[in-house]
């Protein structure tokens, strides 16, 4: 295989390949929204939540929280948001956040569109902690984590924990700026979380498909090499030109970004996650979709 320039890992029933220092720690961003959509399936499974219904007093289910179908908008277009970030305050109280976001208005009724949230899968990750009196950090240590044998993953919570992140820009960053929570761990981990989700034991093969249940969204995005793209429940879903379906999510902060994807159209499936300082997604997603291929 040809070198690449961003670190890197690369796992099929073949083999495993690591691009650069394979013990450096990134932070997963996004990429933890995966992981809290395959929880909440698990835990349907069991009867301890239900995706479809209203999700207490809410007008909206688990469901549309998890597929960005509730209407809720998003922190991310709060200004103020991004200037306390970068002044390097600390997190907001929840209330204040979740008031402030929600002070822009729903945008439509629930199901009646399609919005990406943050904002939605902190108010997932709350329905799944209440049903289960279990703090995210030890679902997924328990459910996800332990038993793949991952043992870099950890939900950061502190500086001092996001500080063990290989990018000079963590080392002062507060994870609690992510709401829904940041699972932080190599590039190997972050590959075998993902492939053990589409391949392994932690989901059956029906809570798979209900994973990749596809809302499609449209075609090429400029920047990045979806031909087609969509979303499911806590993946980003679509088509790469010539790796064909991709399933995973993407992710990004103040400094760094990342592509975890899996595709399964490859002779064998094969799941790529890779890291870049920076900005800009589409640059970990072709390098994703590049490695995929090779042979």
């Amino acid at each position: 295989m040809s070198p690449t320039p961003l670190p890197a890992h690369r796992i099929s029933a073949s083999g495993e390949t690591a691009f650069g220092d394979p013990s450096l720690v990134f932070p997963y961003w996004s990429f933890t929204k995966t992981v809290i959509a395959a929880l909440a399936l698990q835990l349907a499974a069991e009867g301890k939540v239900t995706l479809d219904g209203r999700l207490g007093d809410a007008p909206h289910s688990l469901r549309q929280l998890l597929d960005h179908t509730a209407g809720l908008p998003d922190y991310g277009t709060l200004p103020s948001y991004h200037a306390a970030v970068a002044a390097d305050e600390d997190p907001w109280p929840r209330d204040l956040l979740a008031g402030r976001t929600m002070a822009q208005g729903r945008l439509f009724a629930p199901g009646d569109g399609w919005s990406y949230s943050n904002l939605g899968y902190m108010l997932a990750r709350e329905a799944l902690e209440t049903a289960t009196g279990t703090d995210l950090a030890t679902l997924v240590r328990e459910r996800i984590a332990g038993p793949l044998g991952l043992g870099s993953v950890i939900l950061a919570t502190t500086r001092e924990e996001f500080a063990t992140i290989c990018w000079p820009g963590a080392r002062r960053y507060h994870p609690g700026w992510v709401y829904h929570g940041c699972l932080v761990g190599t590039a190997r981990d972050a590959a075998r979380l993902l492939h053990g989700l589409m391949t392994g034991p932690l989901l059956s093969a029906a809570q798979q498909r209900e994973m990749q249940r596809e809302h499609r969204l449209g075609g090429a995005l400029p920047g990045r090499p979806w031909t087609t793209h969509g979303y499911g429940l806590g993946l980003m879903i679509g088509r790469a030109g010539p790796a064909g379906r991709v399933v995973g999510h993407a992710g990004g902060g103040p400094f760094c970004v990342n592509s975890v994807s899996h595709f399964p159209d490859a002779p064998e499936p094969v799941t790529v996650a890779c890291f870049a300082e920076g900005q800009g997604e589409g640059r970990t997603e072709f390098e994703a979709v590049r490695l995929a291929v090779l042979r």
